[in-house]
């Protein structure tokens, strides 16, 4: 029984992700139409969380926002002419994926160009160093100074005056 309750409860916590804020009452009879409705809802952005699509989101616009992709869809809009409706009302910002346009291209090439950039600096900043002599290896000792390394290597103490003397 134990193991039971364990697997009911492990799968309920899988299941958490997948939960969704569309109440009962939104859901479409035909569904094909409910599907097209989902998928619009999953890629159109929360005015008020921002950071949710309207699928996931419990707030009152949200509401409103999957209510009116669904009567768009009921009155025979496609996909692209619902999300073009959306995109006049209320903006680029609805959508969660921006589309590639001359306005957004910014927003788009911005992350590419630091990556690129970031690798040209370090590329540069590695080869500085190595021009600049940084992997030059020390010259020899000379004998004076392998003597005084002999003597403080060895076990005999000596006085300090001794060892920094030439």
């Amino acid at each position: 029984m134990r193991r039971m309750m364990a697997a009911f409860t492990l799968l309920m916590l899988l299941a958490l992700p997948a939960a969704h804020a569309v109440q009962p009452d939104e859901i479409m009879p035909d569904p094909a139409k409910e599907a097209r409705a989902r998928e619009l809802s999953r890629e159109l952005r929360c005015m008020v969380c921002q950071n949710q699509s309207i699928d996931d989101s419990d707030a009152p616009l949200a509401r409103d926002l999957r209510l009116l992709v669904r009567e768009r869809i009921g009155a025979g809009d496609s996909n692209a002419q619902v999300l073009d409706f959306l995109v006049a009302r209320y903006g680029e910002f609805v959508l969660l994926k921006p589309r590639f346009e001359r306005q957004t291209l910014l927003l788009w090439l911005l992350g590419p160009l630091l990556l690129i950039g970031g690798g040209l600096a370090l590329w540069l900043q590695i080869r500085r160093r190595s021009r600049s002599g940084a992997d030059v290896p020390a010259p020899p000792l000379t004998s004076d100074e392998q003597a005084r390394l002999a003597a403080l290597m060895s076990d005999e103490p000596k006085s300090v005056s001794e060892m920094t003397s030439p």
